[in-house]
């Protein structure tokens, strides 16, 4: 799981959320890795992967050289192993983009993926995060000339018509999850917004005290698509509803 705008300059609450979730699920522990506080400004941000040690590690992670300071948050990328002889690793490239430079950075967020690609010698790599690519952020038409829709081998697989904004009075995809490389694609089982307020009941007032968005969520299977994986339900509820205590969400 990949967790955006924490803002926690001391890292005391991503001890606690691990802490918690080492208590609440005792069947692995769970670790995790952490950006520096990226940003331009006093407000800081971090990107924060929490994972299960016992299933996964770090292969490796940097930061990307932004030279060109085209981003208010540079993506930090890590490699993890993944439990399949076809697929033995796969990598994540997280970013939160600025809604005043969407198009700039999700532009240059290709040349990441080129960065990696480069780096790594791997074409296997999830693209995700809140790209704020939607309504008035980013026009349907300049989505569609973005580098990451026109160049082959991009699936997007939370769809332009998801709506990942809790509020009732908005209808927008502005988390994406992009997959790349065909080892990976060919594991794709499932991917969708994760619409917690309906499934936990909760009004939209309460809800917003959590977040005003859903979190989004893929699941490939190790082996073959017809295997089933393991549920995150569980995982997705602690962690909304630990965030607003923890002080992790904007």
């Amino acid at each position: 799981m990949v967790l955006q705008e924490v803002v926690d300059s001391s890292g005391s609450a991503i001890s606690l959320l691990l802490r918690e979730l080492n208590r609440f699920d005792g069947s692995g522990s769970y670790s995790f890795l952490s950006s520096p506080s990226l940003g331009r400004s006093t407000y800081m941000e971090k990107y924060v992967y929490i994972y299960r040690s016992h299933k996964t590690q770090v292969l490796d992670s940097y930061m990307y050289e932004d030279k060109d300071d085209l981003f208010a948050r540079e993506p930090f990328v890590a490699q993890f192993t993944f439990p399949s002889k076809v697929l033995p690793s796969l990598v994540l490239v997280p970013l939160h983009t600025t809604p005043k430079a969407v198009e700039q950075e999700l532009n240059a967020l290709y040349d990441v993926f080129l960065d990696v690609s480069q780096r790594w010698q791997t074409k296997d790599m999830i693209l995700l995060g809140d790209f704020n690519a939607d309504c008035a952020s980013l026009t349907k038409k300049r989505l569609g000339e973005l580098l990451l829709r026109t160049q082959a081998g991009f699936h997007w697989v939370i769809a332009d018509e998801e709506d990942t904004t809790v509020r009732a009075s908005t209808h927008c995809a502005y988390d994406r999850i992009v997959l790349h490389g065909e080892r990976c694609q060919s594991r794709l089982h499932s991917a969708a917004a994760f619409n917690f307020p309906r499934s936990f009941q909760l009004t939209e007032e309460e809800a917003l005290n959590i977040s005003d968005h859903y979190p989004v969520e893929v699941e490939l299977n190790r082996v073959a698509p017809r295997v089933q994986p393991l549920g995150l339900a569980a995982l997705l509820l602690l962690l909304l509803l630990l965030l607003p205590q923890l002080g992790l969400l904007a």
